[in-house]
């Protein structure tokens, strides 16, 4: 595991976007280090058990010790790019959408820690690492961040406004540092997770009248990691085919 190499650590890893990510940048010669709540033998990629760390985003108290084994794994103390890809967004008894008047304290407190607040903490975590890199940190959000979508939750829809605004924040208060932060807003992506319903809402609402591939979205994120977009801070890039205009 030679420290040549640009070191990426992915939350989140263990399927659609995440898993299509990690292959990604498998290809182009990036090292790995993924964090699911899974075990690596779910996750089904080369070299999955030596790079996975199981976690639960969860439990914000174990945040600090998920840091401390990313250290331990570094062997100059670089992190050259934060990809915050774990989210959740939970559906009702028979897969319904989750409004403010069917979600308690329980769940906004799981998916807000989740999809928003153990990225802002794992990101002061290591921040030292990814200053020395001067490195980059993409935070995934999503359409349901800027507008009513017809199956993500309110907690979900909440949590991704919040993650947003946190990139701004941290574009704000990290570029000073050398280390960006940028986010991507997915649309209708072609995942195991997708809702019924779906194929008729890109025909009524997506121009380009498809579904995006988790691949698509992977190269966006590994431009926002790469050289190539240097001088880009605080963007939020919409991967829709032009679901929000």
């Amino acid at each position: 595991m030679s420290e040549a190499k640009p070191v990426l650590l992915l939350t989140g890893a263990s399927r659609g976007i995440g898993h299509a990510t990690v292959k990604l940048f498998q290809e182009r010669q990036w090292r790995l280090l993924t964090v699911s709540r899974y075990p690596s033998d779910l996750c089904g990629w080369p070299g999955a058990k030596d790079s996975h760390i199981q976690a639960d985003l969860e439990n914000l108290q174990g945040i600090e010790d998920l840091a401390a084994e990313v250290r331990s794994r570094l062997q100059d103390g670089r992190l050259h790019a934060l990809v915050n890809n774990a989210g959740i967004s939970p559906k009702g008894p028979d897969g319904d959408r989750l409004g403010v008047l069917k979600t308690d304290a329980a769940l906004w407190t799981k998916v807000l820690n989740v999809n928003l607040i153990s990225t802002a903490l794992l990101a002061r975590a290591l921040m030292p690492e990814l200053e020395r890199a001067e490195g980059s940190i993409v935070n995934v959000t999503s359409i349901a961040g800027s507008r009513v979508h017809p199956f993500a939750g309110v907690a979900y829809a909440a949590a991704k406004a919040g993650l947003a605004a946190l990139t701004r924040e941290m574009a704000h208060e990290f570029g000073g540092r050398g280390v960006r932060a940028n986010a991507i807003a997915p649309g209708e992506i072609s995942t195991s997770i997708l809702s019924e319903g779906t194929d008729q809402l890109v025909a009524a609402e997506v121009p380009m009248r498809r579904l995006g591939t988790p691949r698509e979205v992977a190269e966006t994120i590994y431009f926002l990691c790469s050289g190539a977009s240097s001088y880009v801070n605080g963007s939020e890039v919409h991967i829709n085919g032009g679901q929000h205009v």
